[in-house]
């Protein structure tokens, strides 16, 4: 991920400028753009809730202190997530698959080893009939 995609309130904004809201909350807008901002939050929800949110936190100069706390806490976790993939991620061994090609290929050749000379055997005398009912006591 770029650091651009990591980071909170960057200056990729399409909708508003992150100054602007700052000034905003400070209240140091003229009024044509505070009346502007107003309708852009009236038509945006999304503009509106960031607004309520950086409104709750209270005082507008603690805000850089508080987006640098966020945006270290969400690298961390990224970090975090990134190192469990890579802990779940199989490893890049070539003796692994060169041991189970190896053991596939003996189970086959077994398997065909195994088959030809069963082909190959002979089949089993069968006793005559007649012995078998001599051998039960029964005589033809």
């Amino acid at each position: 991920m770029s650091d651009d995609l990591k980071n909170i309130l960057n200056n990729s904004n399409k909708d508003i400028d992150n100054q602007k809201l700052m000034d905003y909350l400070s209240k140091q807008l003229s009024k044509q753009d505070t009346h502007d901002l107003e309708k852009m939050m009236a038509e945006d929800d999304f503009i509106n809730d960031a607004v309520e949110g950086l409104e709750q936190l209270g005082d507008v100069k603690k805000l850089p202190v508080s987006v640098e706390q966020l945006n270290r806490e969400l690298q961390k976790q990224i970090a975090k997530k990134k190192e469990r993939k890579e802990k779940r991620r199989i490893k890049d061994q070539p003796w692994v698959y060169f041991t189970i090609i190896l053991l596939l290929l003996l189970t086959v050749l077994c398997y065909i080893i195994v088959k030809k000379k069963m082909d190959k055997r002979p089949p089993a005398d069968k006793p005559a009939t007649s012995q078998l009912h001599s051998y039960r006591g029964n005589t033809l």
